[in-house]
C-alpha cells in the first residue's frame, strides 16, 4: 500500500517517520517542498502537487493547520480534488467544526473521491511513537479501508460516528487540556506567593491529584519559563490553542449551549499569543500567567 502525506508539518513529518519506521511505502507533498527534505533521504517518495500525490497512493492523510490551508490544498490549481484517478482515500487528520468536516466531505464525495476524518489526539511525540487516539467519523466501509494504517499511528482509534463526530470528540479532548494549563499557572502561582520554592512546589504539583499525565514531563519546562521566556516551538504551541478554542467557542455557540471555562481560557491564550507566547508548547501557558500574576 502507497501512503500520502498531505503536509509535512511537526505533525504530518512525525506521521511520515512513523509508517517509514513501520517499513510503509510513503509519499510526502508540502507546499514549501524542501521541507520534506529529512523524508526523502530516509527513503519517501515525492508528490509535486496534491493531485499527483493523489495519483500515487492508495490512501492520502492530510494534516494542514487550518480551512485557508484546507481550501487551496484541496480545491486550488492542481489540489486534491482535481486528480484524475478516483481511486484514493483521503483521510483528514486535521483540527476542524464538525460542518467544516461535513463540507470537505461533501466536496469531496462530489469530486468521486472517499472520505473519513480521524482527527487525532496526541502531539508530536506520540504521534512518532504510534500512541496518539484517532478519532473517526465516516462510515465503516471507510474506516475498515484506513484502519489498518491507523493503528500503526494510533495506540486506540475508534469510529465515533458520521462524518464531523469525530470533528466533535476532538473539540471536547482538546478544551479540559487547555483548561488545565491555564489552571496550572494559576495553581502555581497561589503556592508561590505562599513562599514555596518554585521547584519544589511544581515537583508536589506532578506528584499530586492536581497534575494530568502529561503533566508531569513538562513542569520543569514551566518552572523554568517562569523566570525566563521561552523562544523555542513547541509540538503543539499557543497559537494552535487559539484556533482550537476559538472552534470550540464558535460550534457551542451555533448549538446553542455556553462554555464559560473555555471562553476564559481563550481570553489567556490569545493575550498570551499577543505578548510573543505564540510559537511557544502550549503548556507554558502556565509560565505566562505567573509571570502575568507576578509581572515579572
Amino acid at each position: 500500500m502507497n501512503i500520502g502525506i498531505c503536509g509535512t508539518g511537526r505533525m504530518g513529518l512525525a506521521m511520515a517517520e512513523r509508517l517509514m519506521e513501520e517499513r510503509q511505502s510513503v509519499c510526502v507533498w508540502n507546499r514549501t517542498a524542501n521541507k520534506a527534505a529529512a523524508l526523502l533521504e530516509k527513503g519517501a517518495t515525492q508528490a509535486t502537487t496534491p493531485a499527483q500525490l493523489m495519483e500515487k497512493c492508495d490512501i492520502v492523510i492530510s494534516m494542514l493547520f487550518d480551512d485557508a490551508a484546507q481550501k487551496a490544498v484541496y480545491e486550488g490549481a492542481d489540489g486534491l480534488l482535481s486528480a484524475e484517478t478516483k481511486s484514493a482515500l483521503i483521510v483528514d487528520m486535521g483540527t476542524m467544526t464538525p460542518d467544516a468536516a461535513k463540507a470537505l466531505a461533501q466536496i469531496a464525495r462530489e469530486a468521486g473521491f472517499d472520505f473519513l476524518e480521524c482527527p487525532v489526539g496526541g502531539s508530536v511525540p506520540p504521534a512518532r511513537a504510534g500512541k496518539l487516539l484517532g478519532m473517526a467519523g465516516g462510515n465503516q466501509g471507510e474506516f475498515e479501508r484506513a484502519k489498518s494504517v491507523l493503528e500503526i499511528l494510533c495506540r486506540r482509534v475508534e469510529l465515533v460516528g458520521d462524518i464531523g463526530s469525530g470533528a466533535a470528540m476532538k473539540l471536547a479532548v482538546n478544551l479540559p487540556l487547555a483548561t488545565y494549563w491555564e489552571a496550572l499557572g494559576e495553581a502555581l502561582s497561589l503556592a508561590i506567593a505562599g513562599g514555596v520554592d518554585p521547584e519544589l512546589a511544581g515537583s508536589m504539583m506532578a506528584d499530586s491529584s492536581g497534575a494530568i499525565s502529561v503533566a508531569a514531563p513538562r513542569i520543569p519546562m514551566i518552572v523554568e519559563a517562569m523566570s525566563t521566556k521561552p523562544s523555542n516551538p513547541g509540538p503543539f504551541d499557543i497559537a494552535g490553542v487559539v484556533k482550537d478554542l476559538n472552534l470550540m467557542r464558535k460550534w457551542a455557540e451555533q448549538n446553542g449551549f455556553s462554555i464559560p471555562l473555555a471562553d476564559a481560557a481563550y481570553t489567556a491564550y490569545t493575550t498570551a499569543a499577543d505578548d510573543g507566547w505564540a510559537t511557544n508548547d502550549v503548556a507554558v501557558i502556565a509560565a505566562w500567567r505567573f509571570r502575568n500574576n507576578t509581572g515579572a
